[in-house]
């Protein structure tokens, strides 16, 4: 009995790790099942896409066809001046298993001298045995190439390529910019070729077809082309004879008045069409990596805030005609300084002048004067004419890192001593730009036109793209217009502005002495200005906006002494270029 029932227990001990091992290895093949689903889930679902583009690089060859970079041309009378093209160099690449190996050394030497190589990366190139693409040097010109080739380097090869070259060298530089690499592949840093680098680059093309085994292409298979097309050509507003002058004027006044730098513009007011835009220092684009400070690159005219001073008088003085609070006759008396809370605001100098007209205030650059006009136009008033005027806010001319300018001293409406400095180009931050829009305003019957870089765009396919002027809106009617320009006239015979003025035509303009804020803490650097002439010419028929800034000069310090005449010369040249006939006798 014993036995039997040790018997039927170790049976059912039997049947029992039978069902166990059944069970263990059914989760082991459940595991596996599901490891397997996973992983053809993650490869067909999920990682799909990646798979595919292996699949299809494994059957497919694919090679890309490269779009030619469109090119930039500046206006050069009815004619124009190519000022960004593309230049054929070449790139110089060594075949490794070309080169025989009692050779290599030799190779490697004369390698390293011809195109000024290290000859240890050199070594380390020719290394590569069965290599046959190794890349040595770029940008190599034809001459150079031609006298290397007649060495007969074993291995070495010339491809040719494509870089931009500016033939006008540092012309227009803060204007067109440069083409660079940012890592990957070379795009337009800075001025007009970062602005429009998608138009100019184009859309690269591509060709697709099937491999065989050993990667060569299978003639009978199908070929998927997809076209290239090539980059968009600019023609701009600038002139090149203009803008080559300016910039020799512009150079010449920095050297002369030891000043840091400087910008100048020259705008037609009746179109926004910018004939001319410079900055010194400059830069040559085609060794633009080159410079000690990358802050060159930047264009100062678009990108640069400061407090104008004085020149800003101008715009009060048109809120005042336009809102009919003055005419260029009334009348005020000047005791020499305004009191506003606990502020005492004075005159340039402490001067005290008594009874004065409007056309005096600007004539004598009388701060007390547009602290009156202001007050009779009112904060709420003047804050909006300075926003129609297009300060505070960015043109939106195409060009890159353009700056809008600090208005929000005038948010508070109730702080006066806010608006009274502004009224006199303190306290408020404007650019170049910006002035040079205004005074365009003032000077073509009130409206405020979008300033113009871009003349003609030509696309690829042969079309022409003309740029028509745009009226962003009315700013002051045409009659305050008139008055400022005569008001302004009459500054440039009577008041600051006598060096700006040009014999035998009505030139008008103001001058702008201005203080430069401290960094960091409140109140001014007493041992920096910035000198501004801004103004329009002639003044019965306006032809040209000129904006003139001369940064901390030494040799002088008022603007009459560097700005004005700076601009007397830049317009003296534009009448004498477009032919302009003088309509005044020469005393």
């Amino acid at each position: 009995m014993k036995n039997k029932k040790y018997a039927k227990i170790s049976t059912k001990k039997l049947k029992t790790s039978k069902y166990s091992r059944a069970s263990v290895l059914f989760l082991f093949f459940l595991v596996i099942f599901l490891l397997i689903v996973v992983k053809l889930y993650f490869i067909q679902v999920v990682s799909h896409k990646k798979y595919k583009n292996i699949a299809f690089r494994q059957h497919n060859v694919e090679k890309n066809i490269i779009s030619s970079r469109g090119e930039i041309f500046l206006k050069n009378g009815n004619d124009t001046y190519p000022i960004g093209v593309n230049r054929e160099y070449f790139m110089a690449f060594l075949s490794p298993r070309d080169v025989k190996d009692e050779l290599i050394t030799d190779v490697a030497k004369r390698t390293s001298e011809a195109l000024d190589v290290d000859y240890d990366v050199i070594l380390q190139k020719l290394a590569k045995r069965n290599d046959v693409y190794e890349v040595v040097r770029h940008k190599i010109e034809h001459d150079k190439k031609e006298k290397i080739v007649k060495m007969n380097i074993q291995g070495l090869h010339f491809l040719p390529e494509y870089f931009r070259f500016y033939p006008g060298g540092s012309l227009a530089a803060h204007v067109v910019g440069f083409v660079g690499s940012d890592g990957d592949k070379y795009v337009g840093r800075y001025g007009i070729e970062a602005y429009f680098d998608k138009k100019l680059h184009g859309n690269d093309g591509k060709v697709i077809q099937n491999r065989d085994a050993r990667g060569g292409w299978l003639t009978s298979s199908k070929r998927i082309v997809s076209e290239k097309k090539d980059g968009d050509n600019l023609l701009l507003t600038i002139d090149y004879t203009v803008q080559y002058e300016v910039e020799r004027i512009l150079k010449e006044a920095i050297e002369q008045y030891e000043a840091d730098s400087g910008s100048i513009i020259v705008m037609e007011p009746k179109t926004g069409k910018i004939l001319a835009l410079a900055n010194y220092p400059t830069f040559t684009p085609n060794k633009y990596n080159e410079v000690d400070d990358i802050a060159v690159f930047r264009n100062d005219a678009v990108s640069e805030e400061y407090e104008s001073g004085s020149v800003f008088k101008p715009i009060t003085m048109a809120m005042g005609l336009d809102s009919k609070k003055i005419t260029p006759d009334t009348t005020y008396v000047d005791t020499g300084h305004v009191k506003v809370a606990e502020y005492t605001i004075k005159n340039s100098e402490e001067k005290v002048y008594g009874l004065q007209t409007m056309t005096q205030v600007l004539e004598k650059s009388i701060n007390t004067g547009v602290i009156y006009v202001e007050k009779l136009v009112g904060n709420k008033k003047f804050k909006e004419y300075v926003e129609r005027f297009g300060f505070g806010a960015l043109s939106e001319i195409e060009l890159p890192a353009e700056a809008d300018g600090n208005i929000s001293n005038l948010e508070h409406l109730n702080r006066n001593v806010e608006f009274y400095t502004a009224s006199f180009g303190q306290g408020i931050t404007v650019t170049p730009l910006q002035l040079a829009v205004a005074y365009s305003a003032l000077a073509n019957g009130g409206e405020l036109l979008k300033p113009q870089i871009v003349e003609k765009i030509v696309h690829s396919d042969g079309k022409e793209e003309i740029i028509e002027p745009h009226i962003v809106h009315r700013v002051i009617s045409e009659e305050a217009s008139k008055q400022v320009g005569k008001m302004l006239r009459s500054v440039v015979v009577n008041g600051h502005g006598k060096r700006a003025d040009v014999p035998g035509y009505l030139i008008g303009g103001k001058t702008g002495t201005a203080q430069v804020a401290n960094t960091g803490k409140k109140g001014y650097d007493d041992s920096q200005t910035i000198g501004t002439f801004a103004g329009y010419g002639p003044i019965n028929d306006p032809r040209f906006v000129i904006i003139v800034k001369i940064d901390n000069p030494k040799t002088v310090v008022w603007a009459e002494s560097s700005a004005a005449p700076t601009f007397g010369k830049v317009m003296q040249y534009l009448l004498d270029f477009y032919n302009i006939a003088p309509t005044e006798k020469i005393k």
